[in-house]
């Protein structure tokens, strides 16, 4: 038999003599490998390809009213503007965030990384903060980087420059603002979703399910009501043939109340009320009686609710 053997090392020890930047440094950390993470960097190749292709995706949009406001001027009073582009790009933006967003969380709590995360001096709230300021900044990035390229195109294709960019600046006042509700809307709620399971793809699926029946189910309530009537040729019922009644929703006084449901719209009829613009969908129209008042409140429920709801799982967890 061997005897087993050892040797032992006097390596010595010494202090650590760098600089000590404690909890601020670890938030900071936090925040930029939230956003290094979403981008892709730091990665392969293939871990920058989604978001590159959503990025594009978000700025088609925009360029291609640019292109047909340069080249066809008739037209570009019927183009959508910058009221209208949020409107446009919404549903990228929705595919954008609920694919992306669980990059940030589901990783961390299946591989059991977040337990060497939430270490002192760095708590569970400096790690939900941090993750959804970096997904929060690049999604006003994609959000804001669409506008800017349509304002640009706008402005360069005016008669007079500098004259429509003196013009139009309670309008990019407007669009700031848009642009922030916006992102704090579509950034939170996948984030939540994200935080009840470690898999990327089931959360990615509930968060656009939940939009798309949402709105689908307001939609099919807020429809407007039908009279049917039958078409006869030689005394036999040939076809039925129906139209919109023209005296409202099928749902009648209550269709108002059904619009709220609908989580798309959210954001967009706050849109709405920072341009004053006026959506001709027939969601919006069912909800025209509803007070600005309550459609800003929904608004913060929807955005806050997720958000606490977001911070209340992280604070279960620990180490």
């Amino acid at each position: 038999m061997t005897e087993a053997q050892g040797e032992v090392f006097d390596l010595g020890y010494q202090h650590y003599d760098g600089p000590r930047e404690g909890r601020s440094r670890a938030r900071r950390a936090i925040f930029e490998n939230g956003v290094r993470t979403v981008l892709g960097l730091g990665r392969g190749p293939r871990a920058k390809i989604l978001p590159t292709a959503l990025f594009i995706a978000a700025m088609i949009p925009a360029l291609v009213l640019v292109i047909i406001a340069s080249l066809a001027e008739p037209l570009a009073s019927f183009l959508p503007g910058p009221a209208d582009y949020y409107q446009v790009v919404f549903m990228i933006l929705l595919l954008f965030s609920a694919i992306m967003a669980p990059e940030l969380l589901c990783a961390d709590r299946r591989d059991n990384v977040i337990h060497l995360y939430l270490v002192r001096p760095l708590t569970p709230t400096d790690y939900v903060v941090g993750r959804y300021l970096a997904f929060f900044a690049i999604v006003l990035a994609i959000v804001y980087s669409g506008q800017l390229v349509l304002q640009v195109g706008l402005v360069l294709s005016a008669d007079n420059p500098l004259t429509y960019l003196r013009d139009s600046w309670s309008t990019i006042l407007r669009i700031l603002a848009a642009g922030v509700v916006i992102a704090a809307f579509i950034a939170v709620i996948p984030l939540a979703v994200a935080a009840f399971t470690t898999r990327r793809a089931y959360a990615a699926a509930f968060v656009i399910g939940l939009f798309l029946t949402s709105t689908a189910a307001a939609a099919a309530l807020t429809a407007p009501d039908f009279v049917c009537e039958e078409i006869e040729v030689d005394g036999r019922i040939v076809h039925t043939e129906c139209r919109p009644s023209g005296e409202g929703a099928l749902t009648g006084e209550a269709a108002k109340w059904f619009t709220l449901i609908a989580l798309g719209e959210i954001p967009l009829r706050v849109n709405d009320l920072i341009f004053d613009r006026e959506n001709d969908s027939e969601i919006a129209r069912a909800a025209a009686d509803l007070p600005d008042a309550l459609l800003v409140g929904w608004y913060l429920l929807f955005t806050a609710g997720p958000g606490a709801l977001l911070w209340w799982r992280y604070q279960r967890i620990r180490i």
